[in-house]
């Protein structure tokens, strides 16, 4: 076990270098940067001069867009981040780990809760409805979570807001907490961001349901036309015994896979979700550092989901020789 978790860390290196050497890339060659953005005004008036701009970009570490001087910007990236330092973010001007570690905690507690939600309700249904295969329960359930699946984000973000915010008034509109209230306790402050994140968590859990669902419902069919399955009903024992600890344990088997995509998804935050809901998240903060350019934080933002996605996916390894006993890892 532990020659195998160091085999998997040593090849994560290679893949986070990877992945870190892309994504540089990718951002340098963007047809605009942060200070195109941050000067667009000034530049188009005459105020700042072409030569300012060069100049500032000098400061920045973001003049030269050739290969060698990209090549020379990444490794100075890599060898400030090797020593912890992953930069001063351009937009916040502030040291990147900093913005990270103060906004992810909100994404975190959201999606924590729609995960929870979600798995609560799916598996149950995922089962019933392959214990009832091709009844009236089941092709209600799979006609509605195939529209949720094929629904965008924001567009069902933006049909939520219309009803239950606009129409009906019963959540707000956007934003953590309501500016013109003043709390007078910590507990009322709490109160008005958790109904500010209600239609979030909302809509997060009907987007991600139907997959659950449908996988919960494909395993367990799988599983029940297993052979054991059939001996246990030949034996006599109840169905309802049949279900639950026959079939249900090792329904559960292959959805411990998906537990690698959880990590990420924790920390990492919903960037669109996250932006039409205005709220102040990891990923709404990500999504206007890459709107702007600033390379520091997109850089540090995507290696903290990648380093957490290489965790989640070596836990979900292991985990899978733990529920599994017929999976060894060698």
């Amino acid at each position: 076990m532990v020659k195998y978790i160091l085999k998997r860390i040593l090849l994560s290196v290679f893949i986070l270098f990877g992945v870190s050497l892309i994504t540089y890339f990718l951002i340098r060659l963007m047809p605009t940067d942060y200070i195109d953005n941050k000067y667009a005004a000034q530049i188009a008036n005459g105020s700042v001069t072409m030569e300012q701009v060069h100049e500032i970009k000098t400061i920045y570490g973001i003049d030269d867009n050739s290969f060698g001087g990209i090549i020379k910007g990444y490794f100075s990236w890599l060898g400030n981040t090797l020593q912890g330092n992953l930069g001063i973010s351009f937009k916040y001007t502030r040291p990147v780990g900093t913005v990270i570690a103060e906004n992810m905690w909100i994404s975190f507690w959201m999606a924590l809760v729609a995960f929870v939600l979600q798995t609560v309700v799916a598996i149950p249904l995922g089962v019933t409805c392959a214990t009832h295969q091709y009844s009236k329960r089941d092709y209600t359930l799979t006609v509605a979570t195939l529209a949720l699946i094929s629904l965008p984000s924001f567009f069902l973000s933006a049909l939520l807001i219309k009803v239950f915010a606009v129409d009906l008034g019963w959540f707000p509109v956007q934003g953590l907490v309501d500016a013109s209230v003043v709390h007078a306790t910590p507990i009322s402050e709490w109160g008005d961001k958790i109904h500010h994140l209600l239609l979030p968590m909302l809509t997060t859990l009907l987007l991600s349901i139907g997959g659950f669902l449908r996988y919960t419902r494909t395993n367990t069919l799988e599983v029940l036309r297993a052979d054991y399955i059939r001996t246990a009903r030949a034996k006599g024992l109840q169905e309802s015994v049949v279900i639950g600890k026959h079939a249900f344990r090792n329904t559960l088997i292959p959805i411990v896979t998906m537990m690698a995509g959880i990590l990420p998804g924790l920390f990492g935050g919903m960037m669109i979700l996250e932006r039409v809901f205005a709220i102040p998240g990891i990923g709404y903060m990500s999504y206007e550092a890459l709107m702007n350019g600033d390379v520091p934080f997109i850089m540090g933002y995507v290696m903290f989901v990648s380093v957490l996605s290489v965790i989640g996916t070596l836990f979900s390894d292991l985990m899978y020789s733990v529920v599994d006993p017929r999976v060894k890892l060698t």
